[in-house]
């Protein structure tokens, strides 16, 4: 069942309130599309979360079932990639709660992920993102160099999948 941004940030509010310490989540995929507005709704919910912070988001999730799927990530993984170090200050700030800093992957970020799997809603997200924000293919493909090396199983499909967005949208 599909979650939008208000569903979302009525979820986080109650995880909030279980927390017992600040930690940050870094929204990916089409749960940051969401936050950013470029999409109306996700179907599951992504995020990338600091090693140190995740027990501590396990914990009160799992106090508090949010009735949809949500992946979670440590340190700047998302699905089978790794992201640079950076990902986090690149990433976008959303809310501030008394225990959440919530955070969306910077629209660049959210492409070259997007990249690894690059099926047909991957293709249409990956176009909403250059649109809205009008992201080079310069941007791509530097952004794109520091991720393939981690991405696993092979770096060669990344790299095709890579090739194909910068024919198709450049």
């Amino acid at each position: 069942m599909p979650c939008d941004k208000s569903a979302l940030l009525e979820f986080l509010e109650v995880l909030n309130d279980d927390l017992t310490r600040k930690i940050t989540l870094v929204a990916a995929g089409g749960t940051a599309m969401t936050l950013l507005d470029l999409k109306p709704s996700t179907i599951d919910i992504d995020f990338t979360i600091p090693s140190s912070d995740l027990p501590e988001f396990e914990r009160a999730l799992k106090n508090n079932p949010p009735g949809f799927k949500v992946d979670r990530w440590a340190d700047g993984y998302v699905f089978c990639q790794s992201l640079p170090d950076d990902y986090l200050d690149k990433s976008i700030e959303i809310k501030e709660y008394s225990h959440i800093s919530l955070r969306a992957l910077n629209p660049v970020d959210i492409i070259v992920t997007k990249i690894g799997r690059l099926n047909h809603r991957d293709i249409q997200d990956i176009e909403t993102c250059i649109t809205a924000f009008k992201i080079t293919k310069d941007q791509i493909t530097a952004r794109a160099a520091l991720v393939s090396p981690t991405y696993v199983p092979r770096e060669e499909d990344y790299l095709y999948h890579l090739e194909r967005v910068i024919q198709k949208f450049f």
